[in-house]
Formats: structure tokens, C-alpha cells, sequence
């Protein structure tokens, strides 16, 4: 009898496990989902409102809530006495902007200008209408909500370099404790109080995620000669996993960093959907006072009691000065602008630039880097909803890199001039990748038709590229978008280090730990480039460049930083637009050269050092 009792009470409990289990697996998604949403509507609840009943005046304007708007609007208003405007054309972030697979979609949305580059025939040739896409973040936080989130520095020697073009004040020695002021560096493996900050806004860490690919990869690089590196620290140059702007496997955009702190701060004005069309100058001509601004249809003059910066970025910071009179007299007065002040604004464009369908096939892999994979494996989406780890957490697919200078690859010193991304998944893994890139159809279907689902991607990146080129205004009126000339390939060295670039990537496949995943190169040949020469030459993958030329979305310099007597500089030292005072300008645009890493992490850093000059230059600077 007690037996039987026994077995009875077994048979219940397992009984009731199973109808628990069945419940748990209907449920504990369902509540992963709720739990997420919740903490997506707490994050949104922490953005600072748009304010619909402005001021007639504020102590100083910032034009653009991106990545150095955001950071200016933070540091400003730690003067409590200080009013602040800070104006943003775009829409507010939310919550699924932030899950980081998703990084490649955001394309797609109101959060993006969609620009695109003027047809050329010597790059972006096997796109569609020979046009790059130029995506550029129209949302509060700006493009650090749109990309992935890639955090890296540059060399000291890139900031020496601009030191030694006449720029005192940005050397290497001077612009570290700015980006260690940025960071809450949370990578333990690199603790390194010489180089990294613990106390700053951003997070900054690894993806909690690898596949085994990129896994394969570094350890590939590695067998090569590669070491493993700390790339923002003492050795720039070697391979590494990503160090990512996030926080807990989710985007950690400039936003979420520098606003959401600060959103019960009531010195500081967030004005969404404003357009700024045109700056407001005294009766001289001689300061900027104010904005004019264009919100949800209605026509807002605004006034600046100390200063206007616009941080609008590389595109529209130039755009908006040319608008408004500044820039080069010949293109102003093609357009009937009256000028106020001719220096060569839009000038000195730069990017980095990658040859793109560089494609290796491997056997099975445990993930696919696709959206079909994930819509059939969604215990991965309430998986990473419930612990933010796992494939969503992989920015775009992006996972590591090596930096390297081509003429002494090895030297973890060296002053890299190449980049090599590694991707998880190939460009037949989402079917918007074709899209987002913009490819011509007939091309790509022709192309990358047999390439299947277990592939991965190396983007062999070109970062200091001699090549420049220009932003133009299309016309006198701001919704038009300006006209875009990158000028990509306008000197042969670019190419061809990029072909090198190439190259490495396919030594690093033949290594011993990617060929036990039966790593191949994809060798169905693009039929154009057959014309320039046999698969694997140098001139075929220089048509290839040419063809598939990837931007990586850095777009800097065009209002580049340099002594009054430079002809080719827009603004001094301090940021300051030469000859016109109340103005300056604080973005990727005042890049004197392009720094050999993301420009994110660059941009933070001239932010935070733009700010103190501010705060010097009006006597609170403690």
C-alpha cells in the first residue's frame, strides 16, 4: 500500500512538471516579451521631452541631437545657470533601434536621410544607377543610432598628425584623458587605467555573443602573425573582437549615454521634428545670433545670448553654413546666396570605403546569420529578450577586426592604414542586404545567386585614403538634399591598398583553424571585372572595388579644422568658424584627415573636448 501510494504521488508530480512545462514554454516568452517591452518603455520614458513651448532665447543653441549634440547638451548644462537648446530634425529612438541584429533595418526607417553619393563610373558601379547608399541618422542620438556600434580610436599617431598640421591642442597626450573621460569601460581582459576610463557615460564591451566563425577567424589572423589586441590601447595595429558601444548586449547610443541622465535637468530644451534653415546673423554680418527653424510646419526665429553649434555631422553641418551664406563664394553666388563669408566649406570630404562581396563559404554552421533563421529559431529573440545575450546581440553581424599597415602588417606600433571587418553571415543571408547597399538587381542575382546561407563576409577597408571629395548644395532650399561627391579613387594608391586588403583576408582562410570549418573563397566571378582580368588577379579585385565599393559610413572633413592662413580650413584649434564669431562647429566635419579607426568614438571625444573649450572660452571651467 505505501508503495503504491508512492508511485501515485511519482505519477502526479511528474504529471504536473509536464503540464508546468507546457505552460512555462506558452508563457515564459510571452512574459520575456511584456518584461521587454517594459524595459523598452522605461528607457523611452527616460529621453528628454520635445519641448513645443521654447524660448525666445537661450544662452546657447545646438543644432543636431547626434552623437556630438548629445554630448554638448550634457556638458553645457552642468552649468545650471546656462540655458540650452538642443534641436533635432528627426524622430525620437526607441527600444528596437536598440536591439543590435537589427543595426543593417534601421536603413529603412524615418531615422535615416537616405542620401545617395552622384552617379560615378569609377565606384559604386554595380549599384544601382552607379549610386552609393549614404545613410545618416535623422534621430535623437543621431548616427550612433544607426550604426554598429564599433568603438575604436585611431592611432596616436592620426591626432599627432593633426597636431603637427598647425592644430595645437589635439595631439595624442591631449586627447586621451577626453576619450577615457567618454568611456565606463567594462572589457576586464583590457583594464588598463592608462588608457581607459571607468566613470564616463558610455559603455563600452564585447558583444556577450561569438560564433564560431569569428572565433575561427581570430584565431586564423592570429596563426598568420597577427597578435591579439587591445586597439584602444598601448598597440593600435592586430586582431580583435569588436569593442562595442553597449550596454548589456543593447545599443548604447549617444542618447541613451548623455540625454537619459540628464532628462530632469531643467536647463536643457529638446526640440524634435525641427529643421534648422538658416542661420541669424547681427547687422554686420560679422555673428551668428540665432536659428531660423522649421517645426511640424511652423516658421520659429530662436535666439542665441553666447553661441551657436551646430553638430549636425558632415553632411548637414556644411549644408546648413552654405545656406546660410558661408562657404565658397563661386558655388553661393551659382545659387543666388548672398555671401557673408567665403571659406571653403563641403571641401576635404572623406570616408572609409571597403570592397564589398568578398565572400567565403565554410560546412554547417550552428547559426545562420539570417532573419529567416531567427523568424524559425524565435526561443533566440525571447532568449535575448530575457537576458540580452546570445546571436541578437551581435551588431549587424559584425564581430571582429584586425587593423594593420600594409607595408609592416605584424607591428602591433604600426600606424594601421587597413581595416579588415569580419561579418558573420554573407550577403545572400538577409534579403535586404542587396537593398541596403544598394546593388543593381541583374548584377547581384547574376553574381551571388549560388551562394548559399553558410557564408561569411570580410570587408577589407581602406583607412587612410588620399582620395577627397565635396559636398555641394543642390539648390537654395534646405529640404533638398545636398549633392554628394566622394571622389573615391581618384588616386590609384587607394585601390590598390584595398586589393591588398583582399588578399590578406584570403590568406587568413587557408589557416589551419578556418580550413577545419572548410572555409572557400566564393569564386563565382562578377562577369564585368572577368574584363579587367582572370578571378583572384589584382585588377580583377580592383574592379571589384570599384564595382561593390561599400561605404562604412565615416563621412568627415568638410569643415576642416586648420590655421586662418590654411586656405582649404573652416574652423581654428577651438572649433570656432574662421571670421564669423557665436559660431562653431562641433562634428566628424572639422576632422583635419580622417583617423585610421570608426569615427564614432572620435567624435565622442571631440564633443567632450569642444565642450571645454566653451566653457574655458566663457570663464567656467573649473
Amino acid at each position: 500500500m505505501v508503495q503504491l501510494h508512492f508511485i501515485l504521488i511519482s505519477a502526479l508530480g511528474a504529471l504536473l512538471m509536464a503540464i508546468l512545462l507546457m505552460i512555462s514554454q506558452v508563457i515564459n516568452p510571452f512574459l520575456s516579451f511584456v518584461n521587454f517591452l517594459e524595459e523598452g518603455i522605461d528607457q523611452y520614458d527616460n529621453e528628454p521631452p520635445d519641448q513645443d513651448n521654447l524660448f525666445v532665447e537661450y544662452d546657447f543653441i545646438v543644432v543636431g541631437a547626434g552623437t556630438a549634440g548629445c554630448v554638448i547638451a550634457n556638458r553645457l548644462t552642468e552649468i545650471p545657470d546656462w540655458k540650452v537648446l538642443l534641436v533635432e530634425a528627426g524622430v525620437s529612438e526607441n527600444f528596437l533601434m536598440d536591439i543590435p541584429i537589427l543595426a543593417n533595418y534601421l536603413q529603412f526607417t524615418s531615422a535615416n536621410w537616405k542620401y545617395k553619393t552622384k552617379p560615378s563610373d569609377k565606384y559604386c558601379t554595380g549599384f544601382a544607377n552607379h549610386q552609393c547608399n549614404w545613410p545618416r541618422g535623422k534621430v535623437v542620438g543621431g548616427s550612433s543610432v544607426l550604426n554598429y556600434m564599433i568603438y575604436t580610436r585611431g592611432a596616436p599617431q592620426d591626432y599627432n598628425n593633426w597636431e603637427a598640421m598647425g592644430n595645437k591642442g589635439w595631439s595624442w597626450d591631449e586627447v586621451l584623458p577626453y576619450f577615457k573621460k567618454i568611456e565606463k569601460f567594462n572589457i576586464p581582459a583590457h583594464d588598463n587605467p592608462d588608457y581607459h576610463g571607468y566613470k564616463g557615460f558610455l559603455n563600452v564591451e564585447h558583444a556577450p555573443f561569438q560564433t564560431a566563425n569569428s572565433k575561427a577567424w581570430v584565431e586564423g589572423a592570429q596563426e598568420l602573425g597577427f597578435k591579439y589586441t587591445d586597439y584602444n590601447g598601448a598597440n593600435p595595429a592586430g586582431v580583435s573582437f569588436l569593442q562595442l558601444s553597449m550596454k548589456n548586449g543593447t545599443r548604447h547610443s549617444s542618447s541613451r549615454a548623455y540625454l537619459h541622465p540628464i532628462n530632469k535637468r531643467n536647463n536643457i530644451h529638446l526640440s524634435k521634428h525641427s529643421m534648422v534653415t538658416k542661420l541669424i546673423f547681427d547687422s554686420n554680418n560679422k555673428k551668428v545670433i540665432g536659428i531660423e527653424v522649421e517645426k511640424r510646419g511652423k516658421q520659429l526665429k530662436i535666439l542665441a545670448k553666447k553661441e551657436v553649434i551646430i553638430s549636425a555631422g558632415a553632411i548637414n553641418s556644411p549644408q546648413l553654413l552654405m545656406l546660410s551664406g558661408i562657404g565658397p563664394r563661386d558655388h553661393l553666388e551659382t545659387l543666388n546666396i548672398p555671401v557673408v563669408k567665403d571659406v571653403p566649406v563641403g571641401y576635404n570630404l572623406m570616408d572609409h570605403i571597403a570592397a564589398g562581396g568578398v565572400q567565403f563559404m565554410v560546412h554547417q554552421q550552428h547559426f545562420i546569420l539570417s532573419t529567416n533563421y531567427i523568424i524559425k529559431h524565435l526561443d533566440l529573440v525571447f532568449s535575448w529578450m530575457k537576458t540580452h545575450n546570445g546571436p541578437l546581440s551581435l551588431p549587424g553581424g559584425c564581430e571582429a577586426l584586425i587593423f594593420m599597415n600594409s607595408k609592416d602588417r605584424f607591428n602591433g606600433t604600426a600606424w594601421p592604414d587597413l581595416e579588415l571587418l569580419f561579418i558573420g553571415g554573407g550577403l545572400k543571408s538577409d534579403p535586404l542586404l542587396a537593398k541596403n547597399f544598394n546593388f543593381d538587381k541583374k548584377i547581384f542575382s547574376e553574381t551571388y545567386s549560388p551562394l548559399g546561407k553558410n557564408a561569411f563576409m570580410i570587408f577589407p577597408m581602406l583607412m587612410r585614403p588620399k582620395s577627397k571629395g565635396r559636398v555641394m548644395l543642390q539648390s537654395s532650399n534646405p529640404k533638398d538634399h545636398p549633392i554628394l561627391i566622394p571622389n573615391y579613387f581618384e588616386y590609384p594608391e587607394d585601390l590598390q591598398k584595398i586589393v591588398e586588403g583582399i588578399k590578406v583576408g584570403i590568406e587568413i582562410s587557408k589557416q589551419p583553424a578556418m580550413q577545419r570549418l572548410g572555409a572557400k573563397m566564393y569564386d563565382v566571378p562578377i562577369e564585368e571585372c572577368l574584363k579587367r582580368g582572370p578571378f583572384g588577379s589584382d585588377a580583377y579585385f580592383a574592379c571589384q572595388a570599384q564595382m561593390f565599393t561599400f561605404t562604412i559610413y565615416h563621412q568627415s572633413g568638410t569643415c576642416k579644422m586648420g590655421v586662418e592662413s590654411d586656405p582649404s580650413a573652416v574652423v581654428d584649434n577651438r572649433l570656432r568658424v574662421h571670421g564669423i564669431t557665436g559660431l562653431r562647429v562641433i562634428d566628424a566635419s572639422v576632422m583635419p584627415e580622417i583617423v585610421s579607426s570608426h569615427t564614432n568614438a572620435p567624435v565622442y571625444m571631440i564633443a567632450e573636448r569642444g565642450s571645454d573649450f566653451i566653457k574655458e572660452d566663457w570663464g567656467r571651467l573649473s
